[in-house]
């Protein structure tokens, strides 16, 4: 493909409330075995984009961890590959990325020294699926400069969270919003947008001489008028996961087949770094219904409507329900979790009852796990 990609995964999300303690939303465990930057790298890697940027900041260990080998999407090569680019004090700058332009600007060398002529742009907090050759092919056919992924939302969604967009029947966007207060289209930004290496290297030098920071605002909605920005309509399964409801959503949406048959069984396929864990196990007296269980995970209680992430202990007479358990988990005898997201490396006490009943319930806990 003649483009480059680039992943946005700098950013601190403050919706996702104590579930971004530990880690930044593109490391974000989802579906029982996978991250959400995967979607992202596994679309760029399938659209055989062979050079990709990560620009990683907020609370990025556990992303870079997972990030520490590219084989797993297949950028082990020696043309190309994966970069990962932190904020790095230089003698020119010793600032944070203060925007998603300003974490362009600080590593624009990487578009400099690549020959490639477009440039994919997306964000790491999203779960879809997507060929970019086919956004490329109508970005040249539409000669446009920008061309933005975007969806039609159901009536009734809350927009207003997502950026905003009005187009004219040749999909020509007229009008950009960024959080709107009150909306005036259902139509949204997916976060996806692709773009001339040449003239995004213009755009965002000029921003930095400006003191511009923010992608969207200071180049999509400034320029919508000088600029041919053109948006481009998905109506596959999209879903952003940056609060902890749509997280949980997100999740829950893997329990339905439709969903787990589109994602995993349908070319292509989606990646993920690989954990060399035995397979789950169920004792006698387990009973599970409608769940995913990952490997490495031992189930003696019972199981309905959940997600059961890597390495997770069930204990006897445990009933879990409606709810996701994240990664090394070990829930003792006799507990009751329901409406619930279980923060990973956590220690349930026996006899303990959680129940989200005002909406989701975030559990942290960190009793003894081996008691003499």
């Amino acid at each position: 493909m003649r483009a480059i990609g680039i992943i946005l995964a700098g950013g601190n999300s403050h919706k996702m409330k104590e579930l971004a303690r530990k880690r930044a939303v593109g490391a974000m465990p989802i579906a029982g075995s996978y991250r959400a930057i995967d979607f992202a790298l596994s679309n760029m890697s399938n659209s055989h984009i062979q050079k990709v940027a990560v620009f990683t900041q907020y609370n990025a260990r556990s992303l870079n961890e997972h990030l520490s080998s590219s084989k797993w999407w297949d950028f082990g090569r020696k043309q190309g590959g994966l970069f990962v680019f932190t904020p790095a004090v230089t003698a020119e700058n010793s600032l944070w990325f203060r925007g998603t332009a300003d974490a362009i600007y600080q590593n624009l060398d990487f578009l400099k020294s690549s020959h490639e002529p477009y440039v994919v742009i997306a964000s790491s907090d999203c779960i879809y699926k997507m060929d970019f050759n086919k956004v490329l092919e109508y970005h040249i056919e539409k000669k446009a400069d920008i061309t933005v992924v975007c969806r039609d939302m159901p009536e009734g969604e809350n927009v207003e969270r997502y950026g905003t967009i009005k187009m004219n029947e040749e999909c020509r966007i007229e009008d950009f919003e960024e959080k709107p207060i009150v909306a005036k289209s259902n139509t949204i930004s997916c976060g996806i947008y692709v773009i001339r290496r040449r003239l995004l290297i213009e755009m965002i030098e000029r921003c930095a001489e400006e003191d511009r920071y923010d992608f969207v605002r200071d180049v999509l909605i400034r320029y919508k008028d000088q600029k041919r920005i053109f948006g481009y309509k998905i109506k596959d399964y999209w879903k952003n996961i940056a609060t902890v409801e749509d997280y949980f959503n997100a999740n829950m949406d893997f329990l339905k087949p439709e969903v787990r048959n589109y994602f995993f069984r349908q070319y292509p396929d989606i990646y993920s770094k690989v954990d060399d864990l035995p397979p789950a196990k169920f004792n006698v007296g387990a009973h599970v219904s409608n769940s995913l269980v990952s490997s490495g995970s031992i189930i003696n209680g019972t199981v309905e409507n959940s997600i059961i992430f890597r390495k997770t202990f069930i204990g006897t007479n445990c009933t879990i329900k409606n709810s996701i358990i994240l990664n090394d988990v070990y829930i003792a005898d006799n507990t009751y979790i329901e409406n619930c997201i279980v923060e990973s490396h956590g220690t349930i006490k026996a006899n303990s009852y959680h129940k989200g009943e005002n909406g989701i319930e975030i559990v942290f806990e960190d009793g003894e796990r081996y008691q003499m």
